[in-house]
């Protein structure tokens, strides 16, 4: 098995404050809770979807109040959604635009900010829909569209801080579950017992598993960040595999088919390596003869696809049996950073078990 590349070192631990440990940076406080994401981060088809659906929905109450029939609220209610699409979407696409920009700026920088579009965006749907004289246009004066535009956005940006904020513990228990499942008493001995074996007989070997093993604890206690890219898992993953093939030699058969056009990806940090480790775990370890794992990763169109598929003992139990919140973090991560757009699936395979993920190129 080839090398992987040394990723980049962590940060100098001479930095931190005094009295201060790498675990500091899993609770709420650290890096993990800094790293959160922008409430303004709208790019995404369900947010938009969702919030198309939520001003509709206002908009479908608010008219049921005025009108005295089904075919009138009908009537109404196209009217209105004339009024609420293109200033739901200009919406939308501003905070889109600017999130960069505002992720930076203070809480009560971006309460104005996402009200005050809200307010020009409800301006802008009133002033667009009057060149078309609706029955609408008769019946509301003043600064109703603003006032309406501003208390719906001020909704739909609350919702989004939820939706930000609701992303940090689930990054917190995938770290904490990481860490406890990396961190096995037989997983940490096999390896250490592995690399004694070695120093005399080969050195070299010796060492790069102690900095394999090294740079998997590094990455579960200090690494943070909101994302990181496909090829920065795969060489995670690469790590992990080759301290296993010291325990299983020739029982363990990695197969790598990679398309480099998918590195560049972002995914959610420890997404590829639970996988990879439920394989090894379910797929050859209960195995006599061994088996296979194979990971590839390709790009269809807009989207990134990466499958594991390992061989299966014909009595091994299902992969998700004892080990079902790894695959529930993965999921959930994947949904909290893409949202609908991304894809998961997991289950068996003409005998063996496979786990397809697949992510937008460009999110």
């Amino acid at each position: 098995m080839s090398r992987p590349g040394p990723l980049p070192s962590p940060a100098n631990p001479s930095t931190r404050p005094f009295g201060t440990t790498i675990f500091d940076q899993l609770q709420p406080g650290g890096a993990a809770a800094q790293a959160a994401p922008s409430p303004f981060d709208v790019c995404h088809v369900g947010v938009v979807l969702r919030s198309v659906l939520f001003v509709h929905a206002v908009v479908g109450v608010a008219v049921s109040f005025v009108v005295g029939s089904w075919s009138d609220w009908l009537l109404a209610l196209a009217h209105g959604a004339a009024v609420a699409l293109p200033a739901t979407l200009l919406w939308l696409v501003l905070c889109c635009a600017l999130k960069r920009l505002l992720v930076r700026a203070s809480a009560p920088v971006q309460w104005v900010v996402a009200i005050g579009l809200g307010a020009i965006c409800g301006a802008y749907g009133w002033w667009q829909v009057g060149w078309v004289e609706l029955p609408l246009t008769q019946a509301v004066h003043g600064v109703a569209p603003l006032l309406a535009g501003a208390g719906l956005s001020a909704m739909m940006f609350y919702a989004l801080k939820l939706r930000s904020r609701s992303q940090l513990p689930a990054v917190t228990r995938a770290r904490l579950a990481e860490l406890q499942s990396r961190i096995r008493p037989h997983f940490l001995f096999n390896t250490l017992n592995a690399a004694i074996a070695l120093v005399r007989v080969d050195p070299a070997r010796a060492e790069a598993v102690l900095e394999d093993l090294s740079e998997l604890f590094r990455v579960a206690l200090i690494e943070s960040g909101h994302a990181v890219t496909l090829a920065e898992e795969v060489d995670l993953a690469r790590r992990y595999l080759a301290i296993e093939q010291i325990r299983f030699g020739q029982r363990l058969r990695v197969e790598w088919d990679l398309d480099p056009a998918a590195g560049e990806v972002r995914v959610p940090p420890l997404v590829l390596q639970p996988l990879v480790e439920n394989a090894v775990r379910h797929g050859i370890e209960p195995a006599p003869e061994g088996g296979y794992v194979r990971i590839r990763t390709q790009v269809r169109g807009s989207l990134a696809v990466l499958t594991v598929t390992n061989s299966l003992p014909p009595t091994a139990p299902s992969p998700t049996t004892g080990h079902g919140m790894a695959l529930r973090n993965v999921k959930e991560r994947l949904r909290l950073m893409h949202d609908v757009s991304a894809q998961f699936a997991a289950g068996p395979d003409h005998g063996t078990w496979r786990v397809h993920i697949a992510v937008p190129l460009r999110s």
